[in-house]
């Protein structure tokens, strides 16, 4: 669908109830004083012609200019008047829409005297300069309302761009904007209820996550203690594949609980990057054959950067399990520039990563998931907000190929900043 603004369309609408009144008045107005131009025009008819009746039955002849007895030509509507012994007068229009003004009377010896006169130039000359003065009173009002309805309504989409700016800033994760102060202004109307409306939903919205995410981090910060104790507990059993298991899935509950902590720290906002000038090709490089010397290391162009080293690794690290766990090898990394790529060959990222990016505890659809606790690309994207980097995901498709097809890879991409954060949350992640 077309997109026009308020500014628009409240100035069409405005210039359009203005043309109506304008026309309506002009047609009013046209209307009323032709009306009175033809009344005084069958006034002055009636006064010639009572003149020249005077005249005829003094005289015995027609002596007044423009009199007729019995003429031929006049109107059956005005004859049968006369002939009833009446006065009248009548208005004939020729095609061009000019009238022409009759006026007859009955005579003594039953003849009829009649006047016709057109309607005088003067008449027409002054209507038609009232049309002009219509018609450019008309355009006048339509511009006019057109230049109004925009002065409006630019100054009222101009506060609903603020307000809508203002609310996207709110959802991007920066809890310190406010609607109301960001539209301003000392008009007071229905945008500053809205904004209202937006900012106290935010504020809602903004506590009841500051009250999950500390329940979340309490719940895992005294889960930490007792995990703790069932692994030593499980190293005080006797070797057996019974042992083995408990020490598996104590360890892994143990991460899990790590895991959650690092997400409650990174959804505080209070994290900071410790900054080091480090070679990236040479610092992945040497990450990723530590972590699996079978993971091929491709660097294009080497770049100097200045970020968390240990940050970094921890998103290299994560999306690289995420590969193994999810796709399938060969599983490829290179590094351009201040871009790190890491490809897998498997079935792709599912369609809700793709189009909201990760979300906590969700592991992707059954092509892709089934193993881990959905916290790893979650971690990723918090890492690199803090980095101030820039964290996207797609799918690996056959040029031209069709919509059902499987994807033939996954890809995440790591943008590194041209220059070092000064802060956390102003780098959102940005889906591709």
């Amino acid at each position: 669908m077309p997109r026009t603004g308020i500014r628009w369309k409240l100035s069409a609408a405005i210039a359009a109830v203005g043309a109506l009144v304008a026309v309506a008045l002009s047609l009013v107005v046209h209307n009323a004083a032709r009306v009175s131009m033809l009344d005084n025009a069958r006034d002055l008819a009636d006064e010639r012609v009572q003149i020249a009746q005077r005249n005829y039955e003094a005289s015995g002849r027609p002596n007044f200019p423009g009199v007729r007895i019995d003429d031929p030509a006049l109107p059956k509507d005005l004859l049968a008047k006369a002939t009833a012994g009446r006065r009248a007068t009548y208005v004939t229009e020729h095609s061009d829409g000019v009238p022409d003004i009759w006026a007859a009377v009955p005579l003594k010896d039953g003849r009829i005297l009649s006047l016709h006169t057109n309607f005088t130039d003067r008449s027409t000359t002054v209507l038609k300069d009232l049309d002009e003065a219509l018609l450019i009173g008309s355009i006048a009002v339509v511009f006019g309302g057109c230049a109004l309805g925009v002065l409006i309504g630019g100054q009222l989409s101009r506060r609903l761009r603020k307000a809508a700016t203002a609310a996207r800033r709110v959802a991007q994760g920066e809890p310190d904007v406010r609607v109301r102060d960001s539209i301003g202004g000392v008009v007071r109307d229905e945008t500053d209820d809205l904004a209202r409306a937006v900012d106290a939903m935010a504020d809602a919205l903004q506590q009841r996550i500051e009250a999950e995410r500390r329940v979340t981090a309490d719940i895992a910060h005294e889960l930490r203690t007792p995990v703790t104790g069932l692994l030593t507990a499980a190293e005080l059993l006797p070797p057996g594949r019974p042992t083995e298991l408990v020490r598996d899935r104590a360890q892994a509950m143990r991460q899990l609980v790590e895991d959650v902590l690092e997400v409650a720290r990174l959804d505080s906002a209070s994290e900071r990057a410790e900054l080091q000038d480090i070679l990236l090709g040479e610092f992945v490089t040497r990450r990723v054959i530590a972590r699996d010397p079978g993971i091929v290391v491709r660097v294009v162009h080497e770049s100097a950067v200045t970020t968390d080293p240990r940050r970094l690794e921890r998103v290299l690290i994560n999306l690289l399990v995420n590969a193994a766990k999810h796709g399938k090898p060969p599983i490829e990394v290179t590094v351009e520039g201040r871009v790190i790529r890491v490809r897998d060959h498997g079935p792709g990222f599912p369609d809700a990563l793709l189009a909201d990016g990760p979300s906590r505890f969700r592991t992707g659809s059954s092509d892709r998931a089934g193993h881990g606790h959905g916290l790893g690309l979650t971690i990723a994207a918090g890492q690199a907000r803090v980095l101030g980097a820039r964290l996207t995901f797609r799918n690996v498709r056959a040029v031209g190929a069709a919509e059902g097809v499987p994807a033939e890879g996954a890809v995440a991409v790591l943008w590194l900043p041209e220059h070092a954060p000064t802060n956390t949350g102003s780098y959102p992640m940005l889906p591709e």
